[in-house]
């Protein structure tokens, strides 16, 4: 069965009243009908997208969207039939073009206020489903058997978890689906609100997060790490991926499976781990960058770029191991005074 979303949609609009809505220029057909707001790369012609990072104008060139946000300076490059609304600010554009599309997605749905009881009525148990004293099932959750639900556990709105699962104390899982036997420690918090904000002269816009969270089969996430829900996009956790406690995982971000991601680890949104990655403890990864299958990251390493399958890196910014070693290792031997830094001018120059 497929899931219904986590949030209604309102809608649709046609690009005329988006423009006016939202104070854009309109080039192109006006009655072009509006139903949603995706991605360049997966908007049909009846979808919204925006373009406001030109590390994407290959995927604005090939998109299938039916309109689109974007600078003046990029929407001559529109492909033929696209209608553009254009605008100075297509994130802060894209903001509001959310809260229209999605009026209720500024406020998480986690239980219903009228619940009586902690497991609400609509939810639905399969046998050998175990809830401890003072947690709560909210509105339309389904858990598989042989599931234990911890004391203090929140399950919310919509929620689905699998078979064979455990979810520990205090966990809270919103806007969350989650596989078979999934292991999820005390106080991991998934689903809430990706940091996105469209930043203006006039304050910070809050950017609303429609996304979700899938969690695949046989993850197990350590006490205390968070996810983010996607923006548009859903952020995903692979299957058999295993995640330490203290890890933050921002929004959007794709791990791939068998996946090692050590404690205090950060990981900005939008970036992409392929499979068997390994992140050593106090990784930072950058984001809307791309970690290849099998790369293995040293600790206290900082990402900023894309890593090849297979490499392994290291240092600030991370890089190479070997070129590493040796940056560590000409810097200790110039701090020691073994290492002499020859001037510009050779012994015997005039002044």
């Amino acid at each position: 069965m497929e899931h219904p979303g986590f949030f209604e949609r309102a809608g649709p609009f046609s690009a005329a009243e988006l423009a006016e809505k939202l104070g854009t220029e309109l080039a192109g057909s006006g009655d072009t009908e509006i139903s949603d707001i995706k991605t360049l790369g997966s908007a049909g012609p009846d979808d919204l997208a925006f373009l406001d990072n030109r590390k994407y104008l290959d995927d604005f060139r090939a998109t299938k969207a039916g309109a689109c946000l974007v600078s003046p300076r990029f929407a001559e490059q529109a492909p033929d039939g696209l209608t553009c609304l254009t605008t100075k600010d297509p994130y802060g554009a894209y903001a509001k073009a959310l809260a229209i599309f999605y009026p209720g997605s500024l406020i998480p749905r986690s239980t219903h206020p009228a619940s009586e009881g902690h497991v609400h009525p609509s939810a639905t148990l399969e046998d050998d489903v175990v809830i401890e004293p003072g947690a709560v099932i909210g509105p339309e959750a389904r858990i598989g058997k042989g599931t234990r639900i911890a004391a203090g556990a929140v399950i919310g709105f919509r929620v689905h978890v699998g078979r064979d699962c455990y979810i520990g104390p205090n966990a809270n899982l919103i806007h969350t689906l989650a596989g078979n036997r999934v292991v999820i420690h005390s106080g991991v918090c998934t689903g809430q609100d990706g940091f996105g904000f469209a930043m203006g002269a006039a304050g910070h816009q809050k950017v609303p997060q429609i996304g979700r969270v899938i969690i695949q089969d046989g993850v197990e996430i350590g006490s205390n790490t968070t996810i983010d829900r996607g923006a548009l996009r859903d952020t995903i956790i692979g299957e058999g991926t295993k995640i330490d406690n203290l890890v933050q995982i921002g929004h959007n971000v794709a791990i791939g499976r068998h996946c090692i991601i050590v404690s205090q680890t950060g990981i900005s949104g939008s970036a992409v781990l392929g499979d068997f990655v390994a992140l050593g403890g106090k990784v930072g990864v950058e984001g809307h960058v791309t970690i290849g299958d099998g790369a293995q990251i040293a600790a206290t390493s900082v990402v900023r770029g894309e890593v090849p399958a297979g490499a392994r890196w290291g240092g600030v910014p991370a890089k190479p191991v070997r070129l590493w070693f040796r940056e560590v290792t000409l810097l200790r031997q110039l701090a020691e005074g073994k290492l002499k830094i020859q001037g510009d001018k050779e012994d015997g120059d005039a002044g």
